[in-house]
Order: structure tokens, then sequence, then C-alpha cells
């Protein structure tokens, strides 16, 4: 296979794979030796992927062609190549989580996600990419190199699914799983100009991640974490979340499903959207405002959407979000591995888990946590929509968490990430759907918020969307050519 063949492969989405697989135009063998080829090809310059398993994704390709031959149905995702976050168990393939206290540990059993795609016919390529346990929105880690963004290796392509993003931006797969407890799959999804979707909480179970008491660090984010996928399109992420939904007994919050039909397509009705560029309080590139501004009147000129800028009046939830966090982690468990391993984890996590959190900070931030969900529930009375920005800057260098100065104002390094924990909070289905790019070819992303459990109609939103501001024909450099 010449370069020009792999790349024509490679640069189909997961629903033309699939559909190419299922009706014998491509081998499900050689759609993941393209893939194999394309990464040895590009990822030494994006390290997207820390753990790869070439023989065994092979042998589940194989398994998808005998399927085929034998007549069974080999699933939705026949012959998909996937990536797989870090942070998400695989049974038999190294999970570190980004740190040295899991440097050479291997699950014993799939997370449920893993479990039903490959169960779909999804080809598993290998582990992406992320930052220490998730602390971080970008993807740097104390064991691999970091994570370089496709559109300019010199840029974070934002985190903490870092190597999810920069993977499927790149065409190292069509589709990658990532994790999002505060907007780690919607950050890197708006630098790397893809499409990123977290369901409402329990659409997507998810086990043993964030609920496995054996792995300090593993277990943690159980009311704020969900599982979802960062795509190319608006319907592939539709067909990966109609393979991963519905409950499981091993997810206590996880809910049924029924009433989603993710990848059927309805008319949208007039949207009623509230708009805020800056949720009043937060800083935000000029750029990405105007880009955000110009996305908006998409949603007006072409969907018909009624929008308008009410007073969100939202609490201060970013002072309190490490909090909620805290809550929800085996403080004793990490403290403990941090005095074993000691300064060879990240700077971030080990000063969260000094900070002598009390019980009153952690009452207080969900409270906080309460006045947010019930101030959204208000508003959500009255629009369909909730948009923003996804982050309030583009791709910045590498090895920086964060700008410290956006829109003149100078900024904690989080700051930029501002806006997507609010969905979080409230378990509300969120996505970041690419903007536009700015003068010198950044992505920028709008982050969309629907009510509670609309997931079907936050997709048809987005999918609108995309079929009025098309985006998937454009690809970064390193997208192009091996």
């Amino acid at each position: 296979m010449n370069a020009a063949e792999r790349d024509e492969i490679c640069n189909l989405t997961a629903t033309e794979t699939a559909a190419a697989v299922r009706s014998g135009e491509l081998s499900p063998v050689e759609v993941t030796e393209a893939v194999l080829d394309r990464i040895e090809a590009v990822d030494p310059r994006l390290h997207a992927f820390c753990t790869l398993v070439p023989d065994r994704a092979r042998a589940q390709a194989r398994r998808v062609a005998d399927d085929l031959a034998a007549g069974r149905d080999p699933g939705p995702l026949a012959g998909v190549p996937l990536g797989v976050k870090d942070l998400i168990s695989t049974k038999g393939i190294r999970t570190t989580s980004g740190s040295p206290a899991y440097r050479d540990h291997v699950p014993d059993e799939d997370d449920i996600v893993v479990e039903r795609a490959v169960a779909a016919g999804a080809v598993v390529l290998g582990k992406t990419n992320a930052s220490e346990f998730g602390f971080g929105p970008v993807g740097q880690n104390p064991l691999f190199p970091t994570t370089r963004n496709p559109w300019n290796t010199d840029l974070t392509p934002g985190g903490s699914s870092a190597g999810s993003a920069a993977a499927v931006a790149a065409g190292l797969g069509p589709v990658a799983l990532g994790s999002d407890g505060g907007g780690s799959i919607r950050i890197p999804a708006a630098l790397c100009g893809l499409f990123g979707f977290k369901a409402s909480m329990g659409r997507v179970p998810v086990y043993p991640g964030c609920r496995d008491d054996r792995y300090p660090g593993v277990s943690g984010w159980e009311s704020i974490e969900h599982i979802g996928p960062l795509t190319r399109s608006v319907a592939d992420a539709a067909l990966v979340l109609s393979v991963l939904a519905g409950p499981d007994p091993r997810d206590r919050h996880s809910i049924p499903c029924g009433d989603v039909d993710w990848t059927g397509r309805r008319p949208v009705p007039v949207l009623r959207v509230a708009y805020s560029p800056d949720l009043g309080r937060i800083a935000v590139d000029p750029e990405v405002r105007r880009i955000t501004d110009a996305a908006v009147s998409v949603l007006e000129r072409d969907l018909g959407a009624k929008v308008e800028q009410p007073d969100f009046r939202l609490p201060h939830y970013e002072e309190t979000f490490g909090a909620v966090i805290a809550a929800e982690t085996d403080l004793t468990g990490l403290r403990a591995l941090a005095e074993r391993y000691g300064d060879t984890m990240s700077p971030r996590l080990l000063d969260f888990l000094r900070t002598p959190w009390t019980a009153e900070q952690l009452t207080d931030a969900n409270i906080v946590r309460k006045r947010v969900t019930n101030r959204l529930a208000r508003l959500m009375a009255d629009y369909d929509l909730i948009v923003t920005p996804t982050v309030s800057t583009a791709a910045f260098p590498v090895g920086f968490h964060g700008p410290e100065v956006i829109d003149g104002r100078m900024v904690d390094a989080d700051h930029w990430t501002s806006f997507t924990p609010l969905a979080n909070l409230a378990g509300l289905p969120a996505a970041s759907i690419p903007a536009g790019r700015t003068a010198d070819g950044r992505p920028v992303g709008l982050h969309l918020i629907g009510r509670h459990l609309a997931d079907a109609d936050l997709l048809d939103a987005c999918a609108a969307y995309e079929e009025a501001a098309p985006w998937s024909h454009i690809r970064p450099p390193l997208g192009a050519a091996g």
C-alpha cells in the first residue's frame, strides 16, 4: 500500500469505514494496517499514543474479517480503528493513567465502554496519552513525551484527553475515546478542530474507572466523570454513542437510553439559544470572541435560532471546582502514593494533594454545585441551548498549563478552561464543535450545552450546525500526508 492509498483510508470517517468494511469494499485488516502505518509515520512528531498494541489490533481485525466471511454481523463499528485514553481501563493492555505509580499496571478487566466497542467490531490500536490522573487541561505527564497539536507541533492539543484528540485530528484513527470530568473531551476537541461530545450524566456507564476502590487516583471524580468520543464528524460521535450508551449494574449512576435515537436525525425546530461570550466575568481572547460570535450568527442565519444574551448570574463555581474533585478523590490513598513516588509525580497533582482541604471547603463546594445546577435548570426552562466559547483561548505553546494573560487580564493557569465544568457540575449534555480558525490557523471551538437528558436534541442541533458550516474536509498539515 502506497502513502496515497494509506492516507485515503485514514481520511475516512468512522461511519464511512464501517460501511466500507461491512460491504466488503475494504478489508478490516487493510484498514488496520493503513492506520498502523500512518501512526508509524506521523506519531513520532505528536506522541499521541503512549502504548501501541499492533499485534492485538491485527488479531481483532482478523476476527472482524472472519465474522464477515462467515456471514455473521460484526457490529456497527466493524473494523473501525479506535484509540483509548490511558485513563480508561483495558484488559491486558498497560494502563498507566499517566502516573509513575501505575507505570506497569495492566488491568484485569476492560472498562464497560471498551468492552462494548470491541463487541461492536472496533479495533483497539492502543492507549492515548493524558495528563496524570486527568489533573490538567494539557497533554503532559511524568511518564511519556508531551503530546503535541497536529495543527502546530509547538502547541498543546489541550487535555486531559490530549492523545485522543491529537490522534483523531492527525488521521491516526477516525475516533478515540476520552474522559471528561471538567472538560477533558471538549477542551482538546476545541484546540484540535474536532467534535467532542459529553452525554448526560449516566448515559454512558463508567466502570471500573472512577469506581474501583483498589486503585487510588483511578477511583475518583465519580459524580462528574463521563466517557465519550472525539471524532471528525457529528455522525461518527452519534454512531459511537449508540454502542456505548445504556445502563450497566456496575455503574450506580447509569440510566436507560431508550428515549434516545442516537443515529437518527430529525429536523431541528427553531432553537432558543442563551449565548454568552464570557459569562460576565471570564477573560476571552478577542479573536476567539470574534470567531464565536460568527459561529453564533450561523445558528441565527442558517438554523433560524432565536439568540438572546440573558444575565446568567452564576456563582463562582471555578473557585470551588477543585474541592468538588477533592471530595470525589481517595485522598488517603493518593497521598500515600505521593509519599512513595515523591517528586516523580506531576507538581500540579502534588500541590493538589498537599492542600489541607477542610470539611467546610468540601461542603461549601457542594452547595455551590447545587446553586449552579438550580440556576441552569431555571435558565433551561426558557432555552434549548446554552452557547459559549469552549475555551477562552486558542492553542498555546507546550510546557504551559495555560496563558498568564488573556485580553490584557492577568489570570491563573486554569482560567482559560472556565466554561466547560458547568456541564459536569449539572450533569448536562455538552459538546464542542469547530467554530473556525484564528488568523494563524489555530482551531477554535463553540460550546453547546443541552437541556437535562436532551442528548438527541443536542446532537441534532450539532448536526445541523455542521451541515451549515462544515469543517471535516479541513485537515491539519500532519493530517494531509505521512
